[in-house]
């Protein structure tokens, strides 16, 4: 597998660069997957498989459902009233329905779309989930931290300040923390929903390239508006249109050159989005 990021440039150069292994063992499975609030229906009969390692990318218009499918993967939709997802999602080969939530949701991490580290100090913010699953020993929490910080490419700015609070980094640093956060507890897939939205350029930069550092080790999952950072950072992409439907899925270069759906055709054009 290629590592490293893709200067910014045109689309096309960012299409060349992505030749990379298509035969990656499915780590999600899902089957028939219909999602309501209430009874409006958000997701249409949706079946994908996600490779395990690398990162898929979903995109979409909005309103199409794309954070809804990030969110049935962990189940983190059950904090809606009136939410509820039919179908087979398998993680693992389990039925993740089955599942405790808790340790579903160890075990694939999210990063939200804004930064919301907690108001504490820097290292208790990647400590939390360690101590919650009952690691209290200081050295052990002190070289979670530290691996944490590190694999969120934040270790050697914070390394000095980690009794600071998580709220004087930059938000490009805090959402930086909530990825160290979210990697504490080691999961095996990382879910992105839209995690560069609020960010400057140089900041989406970073956070793009720990993504693809990151997919060496684990499966990552990323919701994304823009074409170019899908191009640069994905594996794989997945295009949902109007009423929740997966309307493609494939390898991210197969699906940029040759879209088969003409409505997707039409999004990755610009054509409407």
């Amino acid at each position: 597998m290629v590592t490293g990021t893709v200067e910014s440039g045109s689309l096309q150069t960012a299409i060349e660069w992505m030749e990379r292994d298509t035969d990656a063992e499915p780590v999600i499975e899902v089957e028939g997957l219909n999602f309501y609030y209430g009874r409006d229906r958000t997701l249409s009969d949706v079946s994908v498989s996600i490779p395990q390692h690398g990162v898929t990318a979903i995109m979409g218009p909005s309103g199409c459902g794309k954070s809804t499918f990030l969110r049935t993967l962990n189940r983190m939709y059950e904090v809606i009233p009136g939410a509820r997802a039919e179908g087979t999602v398998l993680f693992a080969g389990e039925d993740i329905f089955k599942l405790d939530p808790v340790t579903l949701r160890r075990r694939i991490g999210m990063v939200f779309q804004r930064p919301n580290p907690f108001p504490k100090s820097i290292y208790d913010n990647v400590a939390y989930g360690p101590r919650v699953h009952g690691i209290r020993r200081r050295s052990v929490l002190d070289g979670l931290v530290e691996e944490s910080l590190i694999r969120a490419a934040l270790w050697d700015e914070v390394k000095n300040e980690l009794k600071k609070s998580a709220f004087s980094l930059s938000g490009g640093q805090q959402q930086r923390l909530c990825i160290a956060r979210a990697l504490a507890v080691r999961p095996q897939v990382l879910l992105m929903d839209e995690p560069c939205s609020s960010l400057d350029p140089k900041a989406s930069s970073q956070i793009e390239a720990t993504t693809r550092e990151l997919a060496a080790e684990l499966t990552v999952v990323i919701v994304t508006h823009n074409l170019h950072q899908a191009a640069r950072v994905s594996d794989h992409v997945g295009v949902f249109l109007s009423g929740g439907v997966l309307a493609e899925f494939g390898p991210t270069k197969k699906v940029f050159e040759a879209p088969r759906h003409p409505d997707v055709q039409d999004y990755l054009a610009g054509r409407f989005g």
